[in-house]
C-alpha cells in the first residue's frame, strides 16, 4: 500500500493505492511546467479506474485534470460536500469568470453521481471519514466548505483539508467528533497549500502530527512564508537522512509513504 502526495505545483493531488490495487484519488490538479498530469502518472502506474474520487475543494487548482481522469481512469464513486448544488456552484463560478472545461466536467458529475454507495470497493486496512461546513448555513465561499478527510492506512493517519480557512477550521472545532479525529493525525497536509489564510493555531490544541506537508508551487507571496510557523507544531521525521518537520512539494517534489 502506498500513499503519495503528487507534485502538481500550485494545486493539489494525492492518492492511495491499496494492497489490492484499488485507487483513492484526492483531487486532481496538474501543472504545466514541467507537465505533470495525475491521469498520465496513474495510467503509467497501471491504474485503469478511480474507485473513489474525493473532491476537497471546488476551485480549478484542485480539479484541472478531471477531464483527462474521466477519459483515462473512469471514476466509480464521487465524494464531496453535498451541501452545495451544481446550480449553486455554477452561479458562484460565473461571478469570477467563464466556466472551465474541468468545472463543466465536475458540474456534470455532481448531477450524475447521486446514488448512495451500497457496495463500496474494497480497501483492506484502510478507513476514512470526512467533515465539512454547510454552504449558506455556515459559509458562502468555496474555501470554507472544503471537505476535510481523515485517511487511516494501517498506522498512518493523514488529514487532507482542501483550502479550509481559519474561520472554517474554527467552526469545525465546535464538533467534538472532528476534534477527536484530529488527535490521531500524524501527517497533516496544510490547508490552502500552507498559505497564511489556511492556518488556524487552535487546531494544534488537538493535533501534534509527526510532519506537516505543503503542496504548493514556488514562493511568490508573503502569505507563503509559513514553514516556520507550522514547523513548531510537528514532532519531526527522518526524510532523506534529515530531520524534517515540514515537507514541501516545491522542495521535495513528489513523496510517498509505503505501508
Amino acid at each position: 500500500m502506498r500513499f503519495t502526495v503528487l507534485d502538481v505545483g500550485h494545486g493539489f493531488c494525492a492518492y492511495l493505492i491499496a494492497d489490492n490495487g484499488n485507487l483513492m484519488l484526492f483531487d486532481c490538479g496538474h501543472k504545466t511546467d514541467p507537465l505533470v498530469r495525475p491521469s498520465d502518472h496513474l495510467y503509467q502506474l497501471g491504474q485503469r479506474s478511480v474507485e473513489w474520487l474525493f473532491i476537497t475543494n471546488y476551485d480549478e487548482d484542485h480539479i484541472s485534470d478531471l477531464p483527462n481522469i474521466q477519459k483515462k481512469l473512469p471514476v466509480k464513486i464521487l465524494h464531496r460536500n453535498k451541501t452545495i448544488s451544481p446550480d449553486q456552484l455554477r452561479n458562484l463560478k460565473i461571478q469570477v469568470g467563464p466556466i472551465t472545461e474541468a468545472m463543466e466536467v465536475l458540474l456534470d458529475m455532481m448531477k450524475r453521481y447521486t446514488y448512495d454507495v451500497t457496495e463500496p470497493p474494497s480497501f483492506p486496512d484502510v478507513n476514512w471519514c470526512s467533515f465539512w461546513n454547510r454552504y449558506i448555513d455556515d459559509f458562502d465561499d468555496t474555501n470554507n466548505i472544503s471537505l476535510v478527510a481523515f485517511l487511516d492506512c494501517k498506522d498512518l493517519c493523514v488529514l487532507i483539508p482542501g483550502d479550509l480557512e481559519t474561520e472554517g477550521w474554527r467552526n469545525l472545532l465546535t464538533n467534538s467528533e472532528f476534534c477527536e479525529n484530529l488527535r490521531r493525525v500524524n501527517v497533516f497536509i496544510a490547508s490552502h497549500h500552507g498559505r497564511e489564510g489556511g492556518y488556524c493555531e487552535e487546531v494544534f490544541n488537538y493535533c501534534t502530527p509527526d510532519v506537516i506537508v505543503f503542496a504548493d508551487g514556488p514562493k511568490n507571496y508573503a502569505t507563503q512564508e509559513m514553514v516556520n510557523k507550522y514547523a513548531r507544531h510537528a514532532r519531526g521525521i527522518t526524510f532523506n537522512g534529515e530531520n524534517r518537520n515540514v515537507l514541501t512539494t516545491r522542495k521535495d517534489g513528489t513523496f510517498w509513504w509505503d505501508l
